[in-house]
């Protein structure tokens, strides 16, 4: 025998499911599909409270087996199928899954009641314990059921509780069609709109049947109000059927077929023969697209989030790796440039500064000694002035090399933060030798003013006295030597020796000063010149160490990026076989999907599983 389409398609459906490990979703399609292969119809009643689903299951089967009335509301579903002799039970399963489920089940309790008896009976029976389920069958020896068809009265879809709807929804599961019913009072509310819209992607087969038109009189308007809201709603195939159970309970009895007509059962009949007791195949195909189709989306959806993810994601470890190790190579070699020209930069700015310290300093050593020798005489105090002279050179020679290599640490510290490093800087400068360059300081030649040459000098003077006084006092009669001539020539004598001693000593002052100033000078070039050289060497030590610093880090970095490069090689091309891997298996959902449409002759929307 040849397997139908359908089958074809529904088994491979479930064997995607088992690839992509939704054992839910098989388990939901391996049920499903052991119910179609079955020749029963299952067709649920559903609908709101106080719409007339049980009075109406009477009606089809012309028998009392669900319970009606003005206060009764359906809680314990009631299932009537064909049976040569009519029969009825109370079965209770209990589900292992926590859920109830009308169906039968591996060892249910099942109870024979008289079949007259079964609407009452279900209704006293209520819900079972928790997690379990009960509900009627009921055995009718009905043409309308010999066909195989199945009736389901489930409780109303918005009763108290949560077992009672997900009963209804269980039984929609495994429904190969639906009567959703509706009373002909008011139009479609916009509840019942939504709960068609959610039964219509369940299953193919939905007709609303519209009850009590025997009592509302404009029941006709209502129904094409009704289609109108069903057409706007996109709901085209679900038909819509006026009827009365009540003119059909009537003319059962009667045995009026006109009656029967009137009540809207002939036309109700027709449509279950035409569209679900005929259309079996159609049935299993639009059922199969249906659970098919839902499932393949389910499947869709975590394939096209991961594919998606692997095409645009983020980047992955090893990429993010090889692309810091990148950057931060290429900032070693942009940072080395910038250090090398901060070095010579600072160096210069150093240098300048250090020599206008140095000059500063030694201009305040030539003043101090300028202003010693204007009131000391070199003659005495030479020996003190020396050793003070030495002692300021090398103080100034001890805080201006202290400076330098302060200022040089800064520097070093510096450039260590512009390479971001966390290497210790040189601390070692050259420091010999540069206290040499103060030197002793030699005594200038000072010329002795010796007893013969002050009584020559005296002499010299006390002829002018003498002689100046003596010829004016000659005027007066007085002799050329007298008291008053040589009074004048002894105070003329003792001035030119105090002047001539006087002259010397500043001759010798400033014979000192120059002296001093000359040692100053040769020590400020010679320690100056000793200063920048070290400068220099310090510059230079500080160059080969942050190169090589730099050069260490520029190879440890270029090793880790060529590492991290072949990873992120492997992880690309891991994230590329990944993506083809996905990429078929979506195009194989893609293709399976095709198919499940083409089972009810529709094409798949161009919205809908793309890859």
């Amino acid at each position: 025998m040849r397997t139908p389409p359908w089958l074809t398609v529904l088994d491979d459906t479930i064997a995607a499911c088992i690839t992509h490990h939704r054992s839910d979703l098989a388990g939901k399609l391996e049920k499903r599909r052991s119910s179609l292969l079955e020749p029963k119809l299952r067709v649920p009643v559903i609908g709101e409270p106080n719409q007339g689903k049980s009075q109406l299951v009477n009606a089809l089967v012309n028998a009392e087996v669900c319970a009606v009335g003005d206060d009764v509301t359906t809680i314990t579903p009631t299932t009537v199928t064909h049976s040569p002799t009519p029969v009825a039970a109370l079965v209770t399963e209990i589900s292992t899954s926590g859920r109830r489920a009308i169906g039968p089940s591996s060892e249910p309790a099942r109870i024979p009641v008289p079949v007259d008896e079964v609407a009452r009976r279900a209704l006293a029976a209520g819900p079972a314990e928790a997690g379990g389920e009960v509900y009627a069958e009921v055995g009718l020896p009905r043409e309308l059921l010999a066909a195989g068809l199945v009736l389901i009265d489930t409780p109303p879809v918005n009763s108290t509780g949560p077992q009672r709807t997900a009963t209804t929804f269980a039984a929609l599961a495994s429904a190969d069609a639906v009567l959703m019913i509706s009373d002909a009072t008011g139009e479609l509310r916009s509840s019942e709109l939504d709960l068609l819209k959610e039964v219509s992607s369940l299953c193919p087969v939905v007709t609303v049947v519209l009850t009590k038109i025997d009592i509302v009189p404009r029941w006709r308007a209502v129904a094409e109000r009704n289609r109108a809201r069903l057409a706007a709603a996109g709901l085209v195939r679900v038909k819509v059927v006026p009827v009365s159970a009540t003119v059909r309970l009537a003319a059962a009895r009667a045995g009026d077929k006109q009656l029967n007509e009137e009540s809207g059962f002939g036309e109700l009949v027709r449509t279950l023969s035409k569209d679900v007791l005929a259309n079996s195949d159609a049935i299993n195909r639009g059922a199969t697209a249906v659970l098919a189709a839902q499932a393949t989306k389910q499947l869709m959806v975590p394939l096209t989030e991961a594919l998606t993810e692997v095409r645009t994601g983020e980047q992955g470890r090893a990429q993010v790796l090889y692309r810091a190790a990148q950057h931060r190579l290429d900032e070693l070699r942009r940072r080395t440039t910038r250090w090398q020209t901060m070095l010579a930069d600072e160096v210069a700015d150093l240098i300048s500064d250090v020599e206008y310290d140095l000059r500063d300093r030694t201009r305040k050593i030539i003043r101090s000694a300028d202003e010693f020798f204007d009131v000391a005489d070199p003659a005495r105090t030479w020996d003190e002035f020396a050793e003070w002279l030495r002692e300021a050179l090398v103080e100034t020679a001890d805080v201006n090399f202290a400076w330098l290599v302060e200022r040089f640490q800064w520097v070093a510290e510096k450039i260590a933060r512009q390479v971001a490093l966390e290497e210790a800087v040189p601390e070692d400068v050259a420091t010999d030798g540069l206290l040499d360059h103060v030197g002793g300081l030699e005594p200038p030649r000072i010329e002795k003013f010796t007893i013969g040459q002050q009584v020559f000098v005296g002499l010299r003077g006390s002829y002018g006295g003498l002689l100046m006084f003596g010829l004016a006092t000659t005027i007066a009669g007085l002799p050329l030597i007298n008291p008053i001539s040589l009074g004048a020539g002894a105070a003329f004598g003792a001035k030119s020796i105090w002047d001539e001693r006087t002259g010397r000593l500043k001759r010798r002052q400033a014979v000192a000063k120059q002296a001093a100033q000359r040692h100053v000078d040769d020590f400020f070039l010679s320690y100056g010149k000793a200063s920048k050289d070290t400068a220099r060497q310090v510059q230079r030590k500080l160059r080969d160490h942050f190169q090589g610093v730099v050069e260490r880090l520029q190879t440890g970095v270029a090793e880790q990026a060529t590492a991290a490069k072949r990873a992120a090689d492997a992880e690309l091309a891991e994230r590329r076989r990944r993506s083809q891997e996905i990429a078929a298996e979506v195009d194989r959902l893609v293709g399976l999907h095709k198919r499940i449409q083409a089972l009810v002759g529709q094409s798949p929307s161009p919205k809908e599983l793309t890859a």
